[in-house]
């Protein structure tokens, strides 16, 4: 292989993909960004930023690329849909997830950098409260956030704590697979989106004939697959899954109000009897600007949430999971505060990221001493009803 500074000379374009994801381990990014007429982009600290050194590329020097790593079944993905996205595993390097898809004509692809192993709770940098989701018994879970938010990485950690410590049948459908299980207690089977299955509502309903005790669905994108997600969480099963909304009642409006009008009062009453958890989250810059941690909401579905999910009250949850700190609930305010108490993140960082910016403001300032010391987590497990 061609040393990376000989090929990274001014002037001189990288035409290994090796090389390229070489480089983006190397100076620590998380994702490195493909454009035409642009040198390469990577984001590093949250930050992007030009390859060093590197010259712009053409769009036939990155179809060029990604020739290197495309199989024939992505390929005719990309030219059919002008998308695809899939993972990619390099030889003492990493896996990569890749979203590729045509701008203005042009082929343009980002890589994300995928952790090596799968990572604890604890090293997520998440509230311990998270760490009940694996012994739920039924119901319907969903981890929420923008795209880039470490949704995939918090369910991952998830599957992975219920496949070392229980006996299950577990069923991932993904688009694409970024974490790779291996059978432990349980059976744990992964299906790829394109590869594996057409679409994640066939197989979804495919996974519902093959015995399951848990579904990962990757991501709820269209209406068939949110009715039969609940549909398998109300028969028994575990099912996790992701949406993108930005906070726990957003995510309850969304789920509602994607279903004709005559059928949301029926969709909130199988949603207050279904739904366990909903866990927003965002990551934020650490202090010291060496890595992210994640500002996360959480709300477990207490008896208390349930009826006011039925009754439409959506506007009273917030109060509710601010008030349920003892049952490991917290409002994404709660959770910028403790990070800035804890020295983690910024006054300026907590306030950016806050929803209401006058609440975090007046929080901050009075130190967070508004907020409630929060007991250990109840011994009576409701949310295994």
């Amino acid at each position: 292989m061609m040393a990376l500074t000989a090929e990274a000379r001014p002037g001189v374009k990288i035409t290994r993909i090796n090389s390229l994801f070489e480089e983006t381990l190397r100076l620590n990014a998380s994702d490195l960004h493909l454009a035409s007429a642009m040198p390469p982009m990577v984001r590093v600290k949250g930050q992007i930023r030009p390859l060093k050194d590197h010259a712009p590329y053409t769009s036939a020097e990155i179809e060029t690329l990604m020739d290197q790593v495309l199989t024939d079944r992505y390929r005719e993905v990309l030219q059919k849909r002008r998308s695809v996205d899939f993972a990619v595993s390099i030889d003492k390097v990493g896996r990569f997830r890749v979203a590729a898809y045509y701008q203005r004509g042009s082929l343009s692809v980002v890589f994300r950098l995928l952790a090596s192993g799968i990572p604890t709770f604890a090293s997520l940098g998440l509230p311990e409260s998270l760490a009940r989701l694996p012994y739920i018994r039924d119901g319907l879970v969903l981890v929420t956030g923008v795209t880039g938010s470490g949704k995939s990485t918090t369910l991952a950690t998830v599957i992975h704590e219920i496949n070392a410590n229980l006996a299950q049948n577990i069923i991932t459908i993904e688009d694409p697979i970024e974490y790779l299980h291996y059978n432990n207690k349980s059976i744990i089977n992964q299906r790829e989106l394109f590869s594996d299955v057409p679409s994640f509502s066939e197989a979804l309903r495919d996974a519902l004939r093959a015995d399951p005790d848990v579904i990962l669905v990757g991501e709820m994108r269209d209406l068939d697959t949110m009715r039969t997600a609940i549909m398998a969480a109300e028969t028994g099963h575990l099912v996790f899954s992701t949406l993108h909304s930005r906070d726990c009642v957003s995510t309850i409006n969304r789920l509602v109000g994607a279903f004709p009008a005559g059928e949301q009062s029926q969709i909130r009453q199988q949603l207050a009897s279904t739904l366990r958890a909903v866990i927003s989250q965002r990551l934020l810059p650490t202090v010291s600007n060496t890595g992210r941690l994640p500002g996360v909401e959480i709300m477990f579905s207490t008896p208390g949430i349930s009826n006011l999910i039925r009754q439409g009250k959506d506007d009273m949850i917030y109060s509710a999971i601010e008030t349920g700190c003892n049952e490991g609930m917290m409002t994404l305010e709660q959770s910028l505060v403790k990070l800035v108490k804890d020295g983690k993140i910024t006054t300026e960082t907590a306030i950016a990221a806050a929803k209401n910016t006058n609440l975090m403001k007046r929080r901050l300032s009075a130190g967070g001493e508004e907020e409630a010391e929060c007991l250990p987590p109840p011994k009576k497990q409701w949310f295994n009803r």
